[in-house]
């Protein structure tokens, strides 16, 4: 079994900079809403590289639990702490944050604060990381039953709790049943299917990741009030499912800088805001025109988010992840690096 997907890598730099974006676009009142889609082509492919590095491996529910934790939270914790000192500093520049001591503690153990029936933690992308850990936790749970158990159990578990977003009161209980958890079980569906070594032709893998694409930029043309499971959401899973059946059909080698985007997708996710502040005040500062301020910013910004990976996050994974022997790393299920350890 291949040791990397390089179609997942891919596609997870795309994301994280196409939710970039998305934030530079609406600062500036443009047009790029579905580059939030990003968010769903992540949540897809975590659903995916999740059962593709646990199936058929012996069952330690602890160990994933623990390796999910220190994988997500250090570098959360991080951003969180250096956002609330921003906010604390220049709350001007934080429109829409919400800063409290119930916030703060709450955003930690991804419980924030819940504005409009939505979670509103201090980084205020880290709504998606409540609802990843959400699927660790599910994940964790399922992972306690025979392997035979686990993929029906696990996708119906997801399927199951959507009904109940429609008729809870409003609460953590609702928004955490919130229809986008489907996106995970799709994820995985793709998964259990690439690993029981289903094939696409080329053309046709092709056209479902085309239709997929097609799909997101004709979004607009669709009732804005559709769930986003359905907008965004199945879309994402066309995405995901046709670029890795046509990575299949037709093996590559990536360059350079899509690998190193890929690497990075998480610490550019996480940084993207609080560095974009930071270059929207250098930009305003050195008086950039305002025809160049919006490409300035995305380029600063994502250029700074993406260094911090190598700075910050990488340093801190080797700390918490060491390296395994060789062997045990060749043997490991196929997975984009970074994502799955």
């Amino acid at each position: 079994m291949a040791t990397n997907i390089h179609s997942i890598q891919c596609l997870r730099g795309l994301a994280a900079c196409a939710v970039v974006c998305f934030h530079v676009s609406e600062q500036f009142g443009g047009p790029f809403d579905v580059g939030a889609a990003g968010v769903d082509v992540f949540f897809v492919i975590s659903g995916f590289i999740m059962w593709v590095t646990t199936a058929g491996r012996p069952a330690d529910p602890w160990r994933f639990m623990s390796r999910r934790i220190t994988r997500i939270v250090p570098l959360y914790w991080i951003v969180t702490l250096l956002t609330a000192a921003g906010i604390l500093l220049k709350p001007q520049f934080f429109y829409g944050h919400v800063l409290s001591v119930a916030n703060f503690v709450g955003s930690l153990f991804f419980l924030p604060v819940l504005q409009d029936n939505a979670l509103n933690p201090v980084v205020i992308q880290g709504w998606t990381l409540c609802y990843e850990m959400m699927f660790y936790l599910v994940f964790t749970l399922v992972l306690f039953l025979g392997e035979r158990w686990r993929f029906g159990v696990l996708v119906g578990a997801l399927t199951a709790i959507v009904p109940l977003h429609f008729v809870l009161p409003a609460g953590y209980a609702r928004a955490f049943t919130d229809p986008v958890v489907i996106e995970f079980a799709a994820g995985v569906v793709v998964g259990r299917l690439w690993l029981q070594g289903a094939r696409l032709p080329l053309g046709a893998a092709l056209a479902i990741a085309g239709a997929g694409f097609l799909l997101l930029a004709a979004g607009t043309l669709f009732d804005a009030d559709l769930p986003r499971a359905l907008l965004w959401g199945l879309p994402a899973a066309l995405i995901v499912a046709g670029a890795v059946f046509a990575e299949r059909a037709r093996p590559f080698e990536p360059a350079a800088l899509p690998t190193f985007l890929g690497d990075a997708s998480y610490s550019i996710y996480l940084w993207h805001i609080v560095v974009g502040v930071l270059a929207t005040g250098v930009v305003l500062r050195i008086g950039v025109p305002a025809a160049l301020q919006p490409a300035t910013i995305l380029v600063g910004t994502l250029a700074f988010s993406a260094m911090l990976y190598p700075i910050v996050e990488k340093p801190l994974i080797t700390l918490l992840h060491p390296q395994r022997p060789k062997a045990a790393v060749k043997a490991r299920s196929a997975a984009a690096p970074g994502a799955a350890e």
